[in-house]
């Protein structure tokens, strides 16, 4: 024993987000482990980055479908904020109007944000909003301090079907990297970042499974197909783990 399967249900089942790892306990057949080391805080702020962008994912899928809007709310020269408090409070104020406009409407609004400062000094608030026929201009009237660029989530250049590229783009960070097209990293885009979601937007508990060793593959359930696959090595523990999506073929909603 010793290795862990974490099925979490999305969409009431139509979507499975499974991660697989080594549960700490030594000895597990099948599972080759690295050297162990203690992990630097670099090592550290990746793997907290990693589960915040999978929590995102899991809540893009959740509760947002690709007909949603993803929109970029940008700051005239003259509208800049000194400071991200200053940027917060100009996006309270502006959700605190959205929310009133949604709620007057009967609708639900769930909302992920990311505020972000550029290296230049520019900057703009990234946002993934449910949709209702009147969102373009309730924000447009909600956002006083520049433009509002606005698609469904579908149209959008970060859409995959599995949301796993939205999620990355929307979770970046001073710390995240671009890859130029030779591979290395390039400079930093971004100096500062402020991740947020809508308090009304749970994630169902996974459901936990104990294997007798670990899988050399990844194997859809019967009805669904892999949407994709990621692996790597946990700084933490040494050992591999595995982060996969599956999408029923024939999917209810």
């Amino acid at each position: 024993m010793g290795t862990t399967r974490k099925i979490t249900r999305l969409r009431g089942g139509d979507i499975l987000a499974v991660d697989e790892y080594h549960d700490g306990r030594y000895g597990s057949p099948g599972m080759p482990r690295q050297k162990k080391k203690k992990p630097t805080k670099e090592e550290m702020r990746r793997v907290n980055e990693a589960n915040k962008t999978r929590r995102c994912q899991h809540r893009l899928l959740e509760y947002f479908t690709a007909g949603d809007y993803f929109a970029t709310l940008t700051y005239r020269v003259d509208a800049r904020p000194p400071d991200m408090k200053t940027a917060k409070a100009h996006w309270n104020k502006f959700i605190r109007m959205v929310r009133r406009e949604y709620r007057k409407r009967g609708a639900h609004l769930f909302w992920i944000r990311n505020i972000e400062q550029g290296t230049k000094g520019a900057w703009h608030i990234h946002l993934v909003i449910s949709r209702i026929p009147e969102t373009a201009d309730i924000l447009d009237e909600a956002w006083p301090y520049g433009g509002i660029y606005l698609t469904q989530i579908k149209k959008s250049k970060y859409y995959s079907e599995d949301f796993a590229e939205l999620a990355s783009y929307i979770t970046k960070s001073e710390h995240s990297r671009e890859k130029k097209a030779d591979g290395t990293p390039a400079a930093p885009r971004i100096r500062e970042a402020s991740y947020g979601t809508s308090r009304n937007m749970p994630l169902p508990e996974p459901k936990k499974e104990k294997l007798a060793r670990w899988p050399k593959e990844a194997k859809p359930k019967k009805g669904y197909y892999i949407a994709r696959i990621h692996e790597g090595i946990n700084p933490v523990t040494g050992y591999k783990y595995r982060r996969y999506t599956m999408i029923r073929i024939h999917r209810r909603i």
